[in-house]
């Protein structure tokens, strides 16, 4: 399964808003912690590590291109 970078929800503002929300209330380790935790349960319900491989190549690509935009 290739990895898909389309949003596949009816309404993904819907979608960011609850992971927004969801950091509502929580200090800046929860909130970290929570991210994690979010990131390792969507990971293993993925249960593809090619297309994990190639989720976190392409997150870090991001990060990293933001972080240089910055600067």
């Amino acid at each position: 399964m290739p990895l898909s970078t389309d949003s596949r929800f009816a309404k993904p503002d819907d979608a960011f808003r609850l992971i927004v929300e969801a950091h509502r209330g929580l200090d800046d380790e929860q909130s970290t912690a929570f991210d994690a935790a979010l990131v390792l349960i969507l990971a293993n319900h993925i249960g593809d590590i090619e297309v994990l491989r190639e989720a976190v190549k392409l997150g870090k690509r991001r990060i990293l291109a933001d972080v240089s935009r910055c600067e």
